[in-house]
C-alpha cells in the first residue's frame, strides 16, 4: 500500500486517526482541540450540506445567520441551557493587544479593553436567536418561525478527536418558534424523520429513532428526540438530536404573541441539528483496513478513471475515448474524476483511491480499447470485471446505487446482530464487555438507576426507541418494576 495503516483488529483509535490523516480528510491544527478541515474531508461535508439543507428548505425552513458572540447575561437567562454548557464555555473578555513594555516584541493583553459585558462564544444559539425572536414576534400571524443556521460552534472540550469532539466544529442548528405544543412537537419529530431519511438514505448509516432519558436530554429541553447510530467496534454515535423545547426559551426571554382571539401566550420553541461528527460516523460505520470506504451518495469522487499507457502515442487514443466517457458521466451527473497525471503509476493511483474511498475504479489500457471494454473495481466488495463501454453510463450509475444499497444492508445487518438482550445485571456486564453494541434492557425509569449504572459501566440510556414495544419486566440493577426496555451502550 502507499500509506500503511494500523488494522481494526490492532488498534481501532489508531486506525480511525490513521483514516482521517491519511485519507487527507482532516489535519491537527495550532490550536489545542481544534482541526484543519481538509478539501477532501470538506467535499464530504459540502456533499452532507446540500442533501440536508434541500431537505430543510423542503420542509418550508429558510436560513439565516446569528452573531458568533452571545452576551454573558443573555446567556445567563435560560438557567438549564447556562448551567448544562458553563463548563464548555470560552468566554471574551478583552478586545485589544498591546506591546508588553517589559517583554520588546511580545504582545500582552490592554488591561484598558475590558469589555463592560463579557461575551460566551456560541456554545449553541438559542440565547441570542430567542433574544431576537422577540423583536420579530408579537402576533399568531408571526408564526411559525422556521429558521435554521449553517455556522461553527466552540465547546472547550478537554480531550478531543478528529470530527468526533473537537473544541471548534461546524454544524448546522435549526431553532423553530410556533404558536402551539402540538405544533412544536410536531416540528421536532418531523425533523428527526429528516435527519433519520438523510443518514440511512445518503450516508447508508443505520440508526434507531429514539427519545432521550431525562438525564441524556438537551439542557433547557422538555424532550430530546435522536438518531442512534452503532460503529463497527461495538460504541454507540449520537448522529443527531432534535429538540422540543417547551416554552422554557420563550419564558426565559419573555416572547409572547398574541393569538387569534388577542390572548397573550408564550411561543413554543425547537430546535435540532447536526455536526461535522457524522463524517467521523460515515468513516467508522463503513470503512476497512485498505482505507476509507464511502457511500457514493456521499463520496466527493464517485469515480476515478486510471488510463494504462506506454508512451504519447498510446495516451492520446486513451484520451480521445476517456474524454468522451467523462463528459458522459458528468451529463448524468457522476462525480468523475480523469487521473492522467504522469507522477505516479497506475498501481500507486489504485493503492491511493483504493485508501479515499471512491466508491469505483475505472482502468483503460490499448488492449481495452481493442475489446471496446474497461476493467471496473468496486471498492465495497474489491470485486473486479471487465464491462462493455456500450452503455457505460447506465452500467455504472446502476453500480453506484446497488453500492449504496449494499453499504446500508451490511451496516444493518451488523447493526440488527448487535442488538442483544440482557435479562440479568451479569449477562448485561458481560455483554457490554464482549459482544459490545446495543443492550436491551428493563430500567426502572429512574435516573439515579441510570446513573448508578453509568457509573458502574460507562454504558449510558443510548434511546427509548420511538415505537418500544411495552412489556413488563424488572430493571437489571434495581430489581424495581420496568413497563418496557431501553438501548444502553458506551457511547462516543
Amino acid at each position: 500500500m502507499a500509506k500503511e495503516l494500523t488494522t481494526r483488529a490492532e488498534d481501532y483509535s489508531q486506525w480511525y486517526n490513521d483514516l482521517i490523516l491519511k485519507g487527507e480528510l482532516a489535519d491537527y491544527s495550532a490550536v489545542r482541540g481544534c482541526m484543519v478541515i481538509k478539501p477532501y474531508g470538506y467535499a464530504l461535508w459540502e456533499n452532507m450540506q446540500a442533501a440536508l439543507d434541500k431537505m430543510f428548505k423542503d420542509t418550508g425552513h429558510q436560513n439565516a445567520y446569528f452573531p458568533l458572540f452571545v452576551p454573558k447575561s443573555l446567556f445567563e437567562a435560560e438557567e438549564k441551557n447556562a448551567e448544562g454548557f458553563a463548563k464548555e464555555c470560552a468566554i471574551v473578555t478583552h478586545y485589544r493587544l498591546k506591546t508588553d513594555p517589559n517583554n520588546k516584541g511580545k504582545l500582552m493583553v490592554d488591561p484598558e479593553a475590558k469589555l463592560e459585558e463579557e461575551l460566551i462564544v456560541r456554545p449553541t444559539s438559542e440565547a441570542i436567536i430567542w433574544n431576537t425572536y422577540k423583536t420579530w414576534i408579537q402576533s399568531y400571524r408571526d408564526l411559525p418561525i422556521l429558521v435554521n443556521q449553517w455556522a461553527n460552534v466552540v465547546r472547550w472540550e478537554m480531550r478531543t478527536r478528529l470530527f468526533l469532539r473537537t473544541a471548534e466544529f461546524l454544524w448546522q442548528e435549526g431553532h423553530t418558534a410556533h404558536a402551539s405544543k402540538e405544533e412544536a412537537v410536531a416540528e421536532a419529530v418531523q425533523m428527526l424523520h429528516v435527519y433519520a431519511d438523510f443518514a440511512e438514505n445518503w450516508m447508508a448509516v443505520p440508526v434507531i429513532k429514539g427519545l432521550k432519558s431525562v438525564n441524556e436530554r438537551f439542557a433547557g429541553a422538555e424532550d430530546t428526540y435522536c438518531i442512534e447510530a452503532l460503529m463497527q467496534d461495538g460504541k454507540a454515535l449520537q448522529a443527531g438530536t432534535s429538540h422540543f423545547l417547551g416554552q422554557n426559551f420563550a419564558k426565559a426571554f419573555d416572547v409572547k404573541f398574541s393569538d387569534k382571539n388577542n390572548k397573550l401566550d408564550y411561543v413554543w420553541a425547537t430546535s435540532w441539528g447536526v455536526s461535522t461528527r457524522l463524517i467521523g460516523g460515515l468513516v467508522m460505520t463503513h470503512s476497512d483496513d485498505q482505507g476509507l470506504v464511502l457511500p457514493p451518495r456521499m463520496a466527493p469522487i464517485q469515480v476515478v478513471i486510471v488510463p494504462i499507457y506506454k508512451g504519447d502515442e498510446q495516451k492520446a487514443l486513451l484520451d480521445e475515448k476517456i474524454h468522451a466517457i467523462v463528459a458522459s458521466f458528468k451529463a448524468a451527473g457522476i462525480r468523475v474524476k480523469y487521473d492522467d497525471s504522469d507522477n505516479q503509476r497506475p498501481g500507486w493511483k489504485f493503492a491511493e483511491y483504493e485508501l479515499k474511498g471512491v466508491p469505483v475504479r475505472i482502468a483503460v489500457g490499448p488492449r481495452d480499447l481493442e475489446n471496446n471494454q474497461v476493467e471496473i473495481a468496486r471498492r465495497d466488495t474489491k470485486e473486479k470485471s471487465s464491462i462493455s463501454m456500450d452503455g457505460l453510463t447506465e452500467t455504472v450509475s446502476n453500480l453506484l446505487l446497488e453500492i449504496q444499497q449494499n453499504l446500508f444492508n451490511r451496516a444493518k445487518q451488523y447493526r440488527d446482530e448487535h442488538i442483544t438482550k440482557a435479562e440479568t445485571w451479569d449477562e448485561f456486564v458481560n455483554i457490554l464487555d464482549t459482544k459490545a453494541g446495543f443492550v436491551s434492557a428493563h430500567w426502572d425509569g429512574t435516573p439515579e438507576t441510570e446513573e448508578k449504572i453509568k457509573e458502574l459501566t460507562k454504558a449510558t440510556i443510548r434511546c427509548i426507541p420511538l415505537e418500544n414495544i411495552l412489556e413488563a419486566g424488572k430493571c437489571i440493577l434495581s430489581g424495581n418494576p420496568s413497563t418496557q426496555r431501553v438501548l444502553f451502550a458506551r457511547a462516543y
